[in-house]
């Protein structure tokens, strides 16, 4: 059993105790532990098998004993116990956005509601409203939240997708007679959700592959296969399909299955006038093949400059890589630092010595260490003398550090009003102030505007943080005048964020496209909890490299002397 699937049963065993109203304490450690399982690096059985499970951040003895019955057995006796004190239906309920563990309980012991189907029949039929807990104003929120839900189910986030790829890559990938892989799709145009995976194979033996491929562990039901393509769906029922193509193919394959299909379009209308046929086999003129090994070689016959995958969206691309006017988009190597990070001060898991080391290893130069501020209760938020003793560590840190430095910083609340919960003395001691929203998202469209204009034009906040405020398959985006705000940051000199956690990705393309168009800055920060957390960097710069984003567009690209000089109001 793998990481992933021992986390998911942690995770529902938290749910289904929280469902229950049990010790909340024990509630957390399991949720922790799912966290720290999805964010673990290292093979979970080797792990038991060494037995340094307890090594794993909330990993006590009960837990570790629990993990290696599932290694062991792919099974767990409390797990299956537990499953049976409440109908299978409930975990679904607790999955809809505003409908929290106790109010799916309440409706289950009042109205006998056990599952989504169930629910959406009250509704339908009037049975909640009579209920004393449940207003009108609630009944609708249920509905949003469970047609969110729904479309959430549609469609696997770019973080999800990319780690089902690689499990079915890994393995493909150590055949001897597999030559060359790769993504395809909209996953390789690094979109922020996807509905299938595309998988392309260069091998001499496509029939042995297909029958490796659909062997693979997550492999749930075979939808079709052939001598050369099969198509399967995983476990979590998502579609993959994975072709294999002969090497002097592999190029025009992976051109033309990477797409977009508008992209496809103008490109081969292209081809046409200029006399040739492009197709997943090559770029042929008559029936001459004249060039598909590689997508670089197709460009260059196209007489124009290779359009990277992110951007092959037929937004303009195409036209400027025949005048060779493509921006040069940022890249990983260009992050020098990471903006947005948590540490145990407030409700992180790692020191900021431990997330320090983490960030030098990565490569980079400096950190920004933002942890809460004093009116976020539920996360731990740091009050003046934390802040003091805080402040004080990150000078001893950056004392021993020559080649790395940590910067003092925070993520501090935007309240109702636009306001910043500390006073702005203590605001100005800070090197970096992200100001957030993380309460009041049902406000009116003028009123969560203008709390981000009057954050904006406070003299110490730098960084707006995840400006839409959207979870993936959780909460839509809030309403705002985005030109309002996209004004206010260009006026005060304020960077808006593309937070990199998996299930926000927020600035999305599109907003920070508009950004940079406005004359806005961009910061990227993974808003990383764990060491772990900092890995999400990738994400944020898909997202910026899909927003056209240049390096001079982004704040952590600069050193970190220029930076501070940059924000500076």
């Amino acid at each position: 059993m793998d990481k992933e699937k021992i986390a998911q049963i942690f995770s529902e065993i938290a749910r289904i105790l929280e469902l229950k109203q049990e010790n909340p304490f024990r509630v957390r450690a399991y949720a922790k532990a799912a966290q720290s399982l999805n964010d673990l690096s290292e093979d979970i059985a080797i792990l038991a098998q060494q037995d340094r499970l307890r090594e794993i951040p909330g990993i006590g003895r009960d837990l570790a004993d629990k993990i290696k019955e599932l290694v062991a057995s792919n099974n767990l006796e409390f797990y299956e116990d537990l499953k049976k004190t409440i109908p299978a239906g409930l975990l679904d309920l607790v999955n809809i956005p505003t409908l929290g563990p106790k109010t799916v309980w309440y409706l289950y012991q009042k109205a006998g509601i056990t599952s989504i189907a169930s629910l959406e029949k009250a509704i339908a039929q009037n049975k909640l409203s009579g209920l004393p807990k449940i207003k009108q104003k609630t009944i609708e929120n249920i509905k949003q939240g469970i047609a969110l839900i729904k479309r959430g189910k549609e469609r696997l986030p770019l973080a999800g997708a990319l780690r089902m790829a690689d499990d079915f890559m890994r393995p493909l990938s150590e055949l001897a007679f597999v030559a060359n892989i790769s993504p395809a799709g909209s996953l390789r145009r690094q979109k922020e959700s996807v509905k299938d995976i595309d998988i392309l194979i260069v091998s001499k033996r496509p029939k042995k592959v297909i029958e490796e491929f659909i062997r693979l562990p997550l492999v749930e039901k075979i939808l079709a296969k052939g001598d050369t393509k099969s198509s399967v769906l995983t476990r979590p029922g998502i579609q993959v399909d994975c072709r294999v193509v002969p090497e002097e193919s592999f190029g025009a394959a992976l051109f033309y299955f990477t797409g977009s299909k508008n992209f496809n379009i103008k490109i081969r209308a292209l081809g046409i006038r200029m006399g040739f046929k492009i197709n997943e086999y090559g770029i042929f003129r008559k029936e001459k093949y004249l060039a598909g090994r590689s997508e670089e070689e197709i460009f260059k016959l196209l007489k124009m400059s290779y359009i990277p995958p992110e951007l092959r969206e037929d937004n303009g691309e195409v036209e400027l890589a025949q005048e060779h006017k493509l921006p040069e988009l940022v890249e990983q190597g260009h992050i020098l630092a990471d903006l947005h990070a948590h540490s145990d001060y407030s409700d992180g898991e790692n020191s900021i010595a431990e997330m320090a080391q983490a960030a030098r290893k990565k490569g980079y130069a400096y950190i920004a260490i933002t942890d809460h501020s004093q009116a976020l209760k539920i996360a731990r938020g740091l009050g003046i003398a934390e802040l003091k003793k805080k402040r004080k560590e990150i000078e001893r840190i950056n004392r021993r550090l020559t080649d790395f430095r940590v910067l003092y910083g925070t993520e501090a609340e935007i309240d109702s009003e636009g306001r910043i919960d500390y006073p702005d003395k203590v605001l100005a001691e800070f090197d970096l102030v992200i100001g957030a929203i993380h309460s009041g998202f049902k406000q009116s469209k003028a009123q969560l505007t203008r709390r981000i204009v009057r954050a904006c034009a406070n003299p110490y906040v730098q960084i707006i943080a995840h400006p839409s405020g959207r979870l993936w398959g959780a909460r839509d985006a809030y309403e705002l005048d985005f030109a309002q705000v996209l004004k206010a940051c260009r006026q005060s000199n304020t960077a808006l964020e593309i937070n990199a956690m998996e299930q926000r990705l927020d600035l999305n393309d599109s907003g920070a496209r508009q950004a940079r168009a406005s004359g806005v800055r961009l910061a990227i920060g993974t808003d990383a909890h764990s060491i772990a957390g900092l890995q999400a960097m990738s994400l944020g710069v898909s997202v910026a490299r899909r927003a056209w984003l240049q390096k001079k567009d982004i704040l952590n690209c600069l050193p970190v002397e220029q930076l501070l000089k940059t924000i500076k109001k």
